[in-house]
């Protein structure tokens, strides 16, 4: 195995790493095989450069969200940016503490509670899922580990379901589906790939925890967020209000793309999410998910086991720089730094929760629009600044390595759902 890369690598010689199958580690960091490893005692971040995540934002906005903001937390005081309206009626500038919604940053806190019942011994992560909900899935090979890193095969139903953007959001913009209705729209579909054997991503995984939620505490999954997360740590923006279509108190506005080129932007700020509910139905701020991410990469949610087992992870694509583990996205930045976390995608909201692995630092990135990648792909370059700091002067054209490799803060955004519009 080779030995961790220095943190100060240039970005060409952090891509030729990539290239080479090596995943960029901080000089602090253990070495990790990203297939099985965990970096862990990472070296201190460097002071975030709020100018780039500024530009980041605005990025975002020229991309075609109406605004974006981000909060970065662990170098001082909350570092805080906002560009762009929060209302595109009333033309109100982006709330700083406004609510939104933070689409499958849900995955993570249903996570969280359903490791914290495997440690409780009222599941095991590789036990068969129909053992606990028999009859439910065709395959009894299906566990629940394969649930929380997406290889269970099951196809994700959203594809079907918001085939056509707008269309398919009016349909359920007021619907109330029950949890068995949406596995039995998944089972319509042909299975993605044998259980174990690739990652696939798709809520109907994350239907299927909630499920399990409810069944091994005899408990909605709202009243398990609140008593094992919100209350613990004092969340008081975030709530899980399924299926109550409204966000209370001061909330940012979200706006859908539509498919069709020019068409005006929906407002979708109200709706049950009851497509989604444990896959991606709760509401949030940019204070309470920098609390949330930093507390649970700081040990405060899960015993040591089980974050262990959460941040155990495997690669997403090709580039070796992106992975999933139990619920959680790990990203290699282009300065060596890994980020855990999750990004967030619901009908008018692109979401991006993240933090170090110590914990320490914090970023929480919201834009108020989606089915628009461009825009998607934007707010996550917020991560490079939050994260690396500045970078120090790029190597002359003509004599880096790899001229014609895309920048890694340019590579597309991940999908949490389907996206039809133009980008």
């Amino acid at each position: 195995m080779r030995l961790p890369l220095d943190r100060r690598l240039t970005l060409s010689a952090a891509l030729l790493a990539v290239v080479a199958g090596v995943v960029p580690a901080t000089a602090a960091q253990a070495a990790a095989s990203p297939l099985t490893g965990t970096a862990t005692a990472a070296a201190p971040a460097p002071t975030p450069d709020l100018d780039a995540v500024t530009q980041a934002l605005k990025n975002t906005t020229a991309a075609g969200a109406p605004g974006a903001m981000v909060r970065i937390t662990g170098s001082g005081a909350p570092l805080t940016s906002a560009v762009g309206v929060q209302d595109r009626t009333t033309g109100a500038a982006m709330d700083l503490n406004g609510r939104f919604r933070i689409g499958s940053v849900t995955k993570t806190f249903s996570s969280v509670v359903l490791l914290q019942l495997v440690n409780e011994g009222k599941l095991s992560l590789d036990a068969p899922v129909n053992q606990y909900l028999p009859g439910l899935l065709p395959d009894n090979r299906i566990t629940v580990r394969h649930l929380l890193t997406h290889r269970s095969g099951l196809a994700d139903y959203t594809n079907a379901m918001f085939d056509k953007t707008v269309p398919g959001f009016e349909a359920v913009r007021n619907k109330v589906f029950t949890y068995q209705e949406l596995v039995a729209l998944s089972l319509r579909e042909p299975r993605t790939t044998e259980p174990g054997v690739s990652y696939n991503y798709s809520n109907t995984n994350f239907v299927v925890v909630g499920m399990l939620i409810e069944k091994a505490t005899g408990n909605g999954v709202a009243k398990e967020y609140e008593r094992r997360i919100i209350k613990p740590l004092k969340l008081k923006n975030t709530s899980y209000v399924h299926p109550s279509t409204q966000i209370k108190g001061a909330h940012l506005h979200g706006y859908l793309t539509p498919d069709e080129a020019g068409a005006p932007l929906v407002d979708s700020t109200e709706q049950t999410v009851s497509w989604a509910q444990s896959a991606g139905a709760m509401i949030s701020n940019a204070a309470d998910l920098n609390t949330f991410v930093s507390a649970l990469l700081g040990g405060k949610l899960l015993a040591p086991a089980m974050l262990d087992a959460m941040l155990n992870v495997t690669p997403t694509d090709a580039t070796n720089t992106r992975f999933y583990g139990l619920g959680l996205r790990r990203y290699d930045l282009s300065c060596g730094t890994s980020v855990y976390g999750h990004t967030g995608t619901v009908q008018g909201f692109y979401t991006y929760a993240f933090a170090t692995r110590d914990g320490k630092r914090s970023l929480a990135a919201v834009a108020n629009t989606s089915n628009r990648g461009a825009a998607n792909t934007a707010l996550g370059g917020t991560l490079e600044g939050a994260f690396c700091g500045k970078k120090g002067p790029a190597a002359p054209t003509a004599k880096r390595s790899f001229a014609l490799v895309p920048e890694l803060t340019a590579a597309p955004a991940d999908r949490d759902l389907p996206e039809h519009g133009s980008r």
